[in-house]
């Protein structure tokens, strides 16, 4: 039921916070912060621990269907914990991990607001960590140009103010996408529906009155903003490129399923409200 995590949301949030705990280890060997990128092997040995010792927790409270749910969770977790390290510290490596926090906090969110919204939905992919090869390949590009340029051109990287806009653009990009899954509830779906439900209405409130595709539009310029965090120039315009491509080809898709489940109503929605994206107009069709 929408507003209540069953206990697929209860165990992926406990798992996620049980991951992230990694963040208090410098508490617990009275160590820096900058655990992560100090020298020496202990930091490296605790964190091994703490993931062999979480995942043995998993598999003792979870049985197989929800440990699979569990294990990404908390490697999510992880991963924001570990950003979390990154971030306390002074090292070039400080804005990869506000990366780092952005990229699992925004892969979490998406499977967490599903279990809230939509359970009906919820799956092993609603965590989106499959989206795509594209995506994947996208995804280690920018790795592999932020370690080469830190290598290189290691001042581009220590750009703060850019780095912080970049992450201003990522807050803003995936707040307003989780409002539009909220406000959307039932009706919002990682998969476009070729079949109208029952329970299918057409949403024009909220943020869905500013954009007809704010969910599009905050994955946007989430995903650019990720790259202008890692002052990642190349992948800047790529992931702009890209990401400009993907989604007019989605939005026509959708836009035309849309025509067929609603009609006139969702034309003379097209007419007053801008997808949100630039030079994206949506499909050509009248009735």
């Amino acid at each position: 039921r929408r507003g209540r995590l069953g206990r697929e949301g209860r165990a992926s949030l406990c798992s996620f916070l049980l991951g992230a705990s990694v963040a208090a280890l410098p508490l617990l060997l009275g160590s820096s912060p900058a655990l992560l990128a100090g020298p020496g092997l202990r930091g490296r040995l605790a964190l091994a621990l703490h993931v062999a010792g979480v995942n043995a927790a998993l598999l003792l409270l979870y049985p197989r269907p929800l440990y699979k749910i569990a294990v990404r969770a908390c490697f999510l977790g992880f991963a924001f914990g570990c950003g979390l390290l990154l971030s306390a510290g002074r090292s070039a490596w400080r804005h990869f991990g506000w990366y780092m926090c952005s990229l699992s906090l925004f892969h979490y969110s998406e499977y967490l607001v599903t279990a809230i919204n939509n359970p009906r939905s919820l799956s092993l992919d609603s965590f989106l960590l499959n989206h795509s090869f594209e995506y994947n390949l996208a995804a280690l590009s920018s790795w592999v140009e932020f370690t080469l340029e830190k290598l290189f051109f290691p001042e581009l990287k220590q750009i703060t103010w850019l780095s912080t806009v970049g992450l201003l653009m990522v807050i803003f990009g995936d707040c307003l996408r989780k409002a539009a899954m909220l406000t959307a509830g039932s009706n919002f779906n990682h998969i476009v529906q070729n079949e109208k439900s029952d329970t299918h209405t057409l949403v024009t409130s909220g943020v869905y009155g500013w954009f007809r595709h704010p969910s599009y539009v905050g994955w946007f310029y989430w995903s650019i903003g990720t790259q202008v965090l890692l002052c990642n120039p190349i992948c800047v315009v790529g992931y702009a490129l890209a990401s400009w491509r993907f989604f007019s080809e989605r939005i026509e898709e959708e836009e035309i399923t849309l025509i067929h489940f609603f009609g006139e109503e969702y034309l003379a929605y097209k007419r007053k409200v801008p997808s949100g994206l630039p030079f994206i107009k949506g499909v050509k069709l009248e009735l």
